[in-house]
């Protein structure tokens, strides 16, 4: 999975039923189909779990680092840091992720 293939994904046909109820788009199903579940995972219990569930919009970003170590933040989209997560080890690259109306969508698909 490369950034070129995420770039096809500039909206959505589809809407998927994911982890916690919340739904999501064919950027993120294609994501969870090509190694990333784990992360698609984690951040639907996130947002729909902690206190984030109050929140209008979610912004999700995980920054890979050279040690293959990871770091997802969480912003109200503004650089309010609402939440962050470390990840000892990824097999992954830099996703954005946003989330809004109980729908999370790659930020291309916005």
């Amino acid at each position: 999975m490369t950034k070129i293939d995420l770039s096809q994904f500039t909206g959505t046909e589809n809407y998927y039923k994911g982890w916690c109820n919340v739904n999501y788009t064919d950027g993120v199903f294609y994501l969870t189909e090509n190694g990333m579940s784990w992360f698609v995972t984690d951040v639907c219990s996130v947002v729909k779990i902690s206190k984030l569930n109050t929140q209008e919009f979610v912004s999700i970003k995980l920054k890979v680092n050279a040690d293959l170590s990871a770091d997802a933040i969480y912003t109200d989209g503004n650089d309010k840091v609402l939440f962050k997560q470390h990840y000892d080890h990824v097999d992954g690259q830099d996703i954005q992720l946003f989330f809004t109306n109980n729908v999370l969508m790659l930020s291309r698909e916005y």
